[in-house]
């Protein structure tokens, strides 16, 4: 809170959305979200409509790894599409779905930013771009050997 405004306390509002996030399993929860409402003397809806604006906030328990498509026009024009439908049926899942195994969380996201790089991809903090099949595969394959909690978090 040193950071921002003294009475400002809404300012902090993402910056601690995404910690209460990594602290409490990847997703935020309603209790959660009040419990960041009453640290930041906020009122509840008003953290609830930050959290369900910004599709960086989960609302619902996610994989260990979120996988995280750009479907905007760019990557859609270079086979967005087919990355996606590729992982829907290498995972068994749908868009917005996590596998059974609590591993990956597959979700279909506006623009990440690289659209001179498109297809791409966002898993945790990393960028995976000029994606093809081959490569998804690749990316999964490595994924799977490292097997450790969410790069998300």
């Amino acid at each position: 809170m040193t950071h921002y405004p003294e009475n400002q306390s809404r300012s902090a509002l993402i910056p601690v959305l995404h910690m209460a996030q990594s602290d409490f399993g990847g997703w935020l929860s309603v209790p959660v979200m009040d419990y960041v409402a009453s640290v930041l003397n906020l009122l509840p809806i008003q953290v609830y409509e930050v959290a369900s604006f910004y599709s960086m906030f989960n609302l619902k328990p996610v994989g260990n790894y979120m996988i995280e498509v750009c479907r905007t026009s760019s990557c859609w024009l270079c086979g967005a599409e087919d990355i996606m439908a590729h992982l829907e049926n290498k995972l068994g899942i749908k868009v917005g779905q996590t596998t059974a195994d609590g591993m990956f969380t597959l979700k279909a996201v506006e623009c990440l930013g690289s659209c001179g790089t498109a297809p791409m991809m966002q898993v945790g903090a990393d960028y995976y771009e000029n994606l093809t099949i081959e490569k998804v595969d690749f990316i999964m394959e490595e994924l799977k050997k490292e097997n450790k909690y969410s790069r998300y978090c």
